[in-house]
């Protein structure tokens, strides 16, 4: 068995205070996803989605955020994949920012619902051809019995939207998390680290904002 437990690195980051915390959870989102570009971590926008079936039973993977505003966050999927068959029976979900370099980490919680599919196509057309036609070919999360199969429903898809445009698939398209709860976690040391979460009282309150043990 491998001994990991002496693994550790001590945190050094400066803190977090509710004096230099944001009223606004976007406002205080938007500015460490801006520090995140730019001391360039690798992927800022990658996000882990948990989400539940009606059994109960958790799954998580990591997708790529594309747009966020007050109105929630943005990535897209196949339709007839894992993540989008437990969202149409559970829409409540969990993301995970975990911007490791930064010893800094920001969950969500919140309500997934499809976007319009005016807004997928318009995302759509901005994919590299290469990205629009995989999405034509995968059957997301079912059984393939190899990549061969993969590489030969691509052929047939280049030769099928060999000239103009590829259309959008009915089956592929967006979803938004409306979030009801934000966590800002800043690490700290002697693991003595900052958390806040913010939390929605409805149209007419403002976040309420706690500070939680670490």
């Amino acid at each position: 068995m491998m001994d990991i437990a002496h693994l550790r690195r001590e945190s050094t980051q400066a803190g977090l205070s509710r004096q230099n915390l944001a009223d606004n959870p976007w406002v205080q989102f938007e500015q460490w996803f801006q520090q995140a570009i730019e001391v360039e971590v690798l992927e800022p926008n990658a996000m882990s989605l948990a989400t539940v079936s009606k059994e109960g039973i958790p799954a998580l993977r990591t997708v790529l955020l594309k747009s966020f505003d007050t109105r929630g966050f943005v990535f897209f999927t196949n339709y007839q994949s894992q993540k989008a068959k437990e969202m149409a029976e559970n829409p409540n979900v969990a993301l995970l920012f975990p911007w490791i370099a930064l010893h800094r980490q920001v969950k969500i919680k919140g309500r997934a619902d499809k976007i319009s599919q005016a807004e997928s196509l318009k995302y759509f057309m901005t994919r590299p051809r290469g990205s629009q036609l995989g999405a034509w070919v995968s059957r997301q999360s079912s059984v393939i019995s190899s990549r061969a199969l993969l590489e030969q429903k691509m052929d047939e898809m280049k030769r099928k939207f060999t000239q103009g445009q590829i259309p959008l698939p009915d089956f592929w398209g967006g979803y938004r998390v409306v979030p009801t709860s934000f966590e800002f976690w800043q690490g700290r040391e002697k693991r003595l680290h900052d958390r806040f979460r913010y939390q929605w009282q409805g149209q007419n309150n403002p976040w309420r904002i706690e500070r939680l043990a670490p």
